[in-house]
């Protein structure tokens, strides 16, 4: 099961985000993940919130996922969402955008100084 994997690099992008900028609390984790990227966003959200469970940067901390819809070209100069038959020439079009997780912002708390 990959979304566990995924589930725990986010958990440990942000926890890293977190101690190099000496913060109290994770409140929020926005990533993009593409449509084509094979993977369940309701899943990654259930097992990152079991990893952060013991973790008190954690506590409080959400994770949204924003799905992202597939781009692709064509050698023919197709651009579109068409991700199986290109509509023009009827090649398989490259896809361009939809298959990455990207960590988009991590929100976190820090002590006034």
């Amino acid at each position: 099961m990959h979304e566990y994997t995924i589930a725990y690099d986010l958990y440990a992008t942000a926890k890293k985000a977190a101690i190099d900028n000496h913060a109290e609390k994770v409140k929020k984790i926005n990533v993009d993940v593409g449509k084509m990227a094979m993977v369940n966003p309701d899943q990654v959200i259930f097992l990152f919130d079991t990893i952060k469970e013991d973790d008190p940067l954690f506590t409080t901390a959400v994770l949204e996922c924003h799905e992202i819809d597939p781009v692709t070209a064509c050698t023919c100069g197709y651009e579109g969402s068409e991700i199986y038959v290109c509509p023009r020439c009827g090649a398989l079009p490259q896809l361009v955008k939809g298959r990455e997780i990207v960590v988009t912002n991590i929100e976190i708390e820090v002590e006034d100084a």
